[in-house]
Formats: structure tokens, sequence, C-alpha cells
């Protein structure tokens, strides 16, 4: 009899332990079939950042976003819905039917899209260990990234840039306050002019600019070199 009770015993640990590899480890990937919900968290591979959601101080409002995983660094560096926060914890980050991400309220309302016009129907999205989110479709081709659709935070290899043909500008932008991250007056980006330069814009007025590129530091920050390690490039692709 003890020995028949102890199988059971071990068959039934057994089982939850399966269970909790299934559902309790830590995944870095979306499907149309597995996604998140609140208060649910994706985890890169190497446990460098997370992305799910969260609450800010003197504020009850729920958003999307990614943040550093370290405790002692867990600023928030990009944020999804940031103009059209969540009012309860009822929201799910999925991959719609045509392969688009979405964040959705109680209600499947769309509160946010990657708005992806060539996106595959069997997309997948995954957070890497350098912050970046990808949506990429089962060849493996990447149809969006959060490194080029950036909120406030500059990340290594991330690209702020102007297209001199177009006008169009990947920019940084400020937070309205420390609880609302939803997009304040300040913007930063790249001006070509003559010589490129990165400017700050309070609204449409230039409110603090870099100086020309030496092909080296901009010379407007002359302690540019020791303190950021030449860590910045500056480059025209044509």
């Amino acid at each position: 009899m003890e020995i028949i009770i102890l199988k059971s015993v071990i068959a039934l640990l057994l089982l939850l332990s399966v269970v909790c590899f299934g559902f309790c480890t830590a995944i870095d990937t979306m499907t149309s079939t597995r996604f998140i919900e609140d208060p649910e968290t994706l985890v890169s591979n190497g446990s460098a950042f997370k992305l799910g959601f969260f609450s800010l101080a003197d504020s009850t409002n729920r958003y999307v976003g990614i943040w550093y995983s370290t405790p002692s660094l867990s600023t928030v560096i990009w944020v999804a819905n940031r103009d059209k926060p969540l009012n309860d914890s009822s929201g799910i980050v999925t991959i719609s039917e045509d392969g688009n991400l979405q964040v959705m309220n109680g209600q499947k309302e769309i509160v946010w899209s990657s708005y992806v016009s060539n996106a595959s129907a069997n997309s997948s999205a995954q957070l890497l260990d350098s912050g970046n989110l990808v949506l990429q479709d089962n060849s493996g081709r990447i149809t969006w990234e959060s490194i080029q659709h950036p909120s406030h935070s500059l990340l290594p290899k991330m690209k702020i840039s102007t297209n001199t043909n177009t006008g169009e500008k990947v920019v940084l932008t400020s937070w309205k306050s420390p609880s609302d991250p939803s997009i304040g007056s300040f913007s930063l980006g790249m001006n070509p002019l003559n010589i490129p330069q990165v400017f700050i814009w309070n609204g449409s007025h230039p409110y603090w600019r870099s100086g020309p590129w030496s092909s080296q530091i901009f010379i407007g920050i002359p302690d540019m070199d020791s303190v950021f390690r030449s860590g910045f490039q500056v480059v025209d692709d044509k």
C-alpha cells in the first residue's frame, strides 16, 4: 500500500512539473495562439528585458511597454499605447489574423497596432536581449521592429534619422510627465542642413542643438569623446 501511494505521489509531482514547464517558464515569443494578458510578460532569452503591462506612480492607467528586467534598472525604454492607456487590467497583447501586433482592451477594441501592410498571417513577435521587439513571418523576414519606432529612449543600434527626399523623420519624443508617457512637447532628431546636427525641438521651435558632426564628435559637445567613448556614428546612406 505504501509503495502504491509513493508511486502515485511521484507521478503527481512529475505531472505538475510538466505543467509548470509548459506554463511557468518565461517566454520571449508571441504567436497568434500564444498571447499575453495583463499582468503576464515576455522575457528576452538572456533575461535582459521584459515586455508587458505596467502602471506609473500616481496613476492607475495601464500601458504596454519594454523595460530592463533587473530591478535596480527597471527603467521603461519603450511604450506602445502612449496616448491610449487602458483603464483596467483586462488588456491583452496579441497578433491579429492579418499578422499585426495589437494591444486590445477588455472589450476587444484595438488601442494600438503595428499597422504593417505587408505582414504575414503566420507572424510571430520576439523580444530580443537588445530591447528590440521584432515582428517576423515564418521565413524570418522582419516586417516591423520597435527599435525603428522609438518612443523616448535611445538604445544601442537604434537609428535616429531624417529622409532628405521625403522629409520623414525618426525621432525621440518626451513624456508629458513622470506619470504620463503620452507624447510631450519636446522631440530629438537629426537635422541634415549642410552638415548633420542633432536638434531638440520644443514643438516646432529649436530648443538645443549639438553643433555639426566633425566625423568623430558633435563639436557643440566638447567632452563627447571622453563621455560617450565615440559611441555614435553619423552615416549618409543616400
